[in-house]
């Protein structure tokens, strides 16, 4: 299993002296203002780590799996993440 929001707020508890609670609270806003910011269409750009952004699905035609039919797939926005290089570098 990979790590949870809880798991990163007791992580950062437990390497500063700030309280779980107001951790919580920060890292939770953190990511509201990240969704809020991916919502008006907005690039999120965090130096060193990454960038996040909405990318445009066009509309097409997928397959039902189980008729074989073709149907209409709408468009649809879908967040994307691309790694900075520093996360790179890391990363092996």
């Amino acid at each position: 299993m990979g790590m949870t929001k809880k798991d990163i707020v007791l992580k950062i508890t437990d390497m500063t002296s700030i309280k779980q609670v107001d951790v919580k609270r920060i890292v939770q806003k953190t990511f509201d203002v990240i969704v809020e910011a991916l919502n008006r269409n907005e690039k999120v750009e965090l130096r060193n780590f990454g960038v996040f952004k909405v990318k445009e699905r066009r509309a097409r035609f997928g397959r039902n799996p189980r008729t074989g039919e073709s149907v209409p797939v709408p468009p649809r926005r879908v967040v994307v993440f691309k790694p900075g290089l520093e996360m790179k570098q890391k990363i092996k």
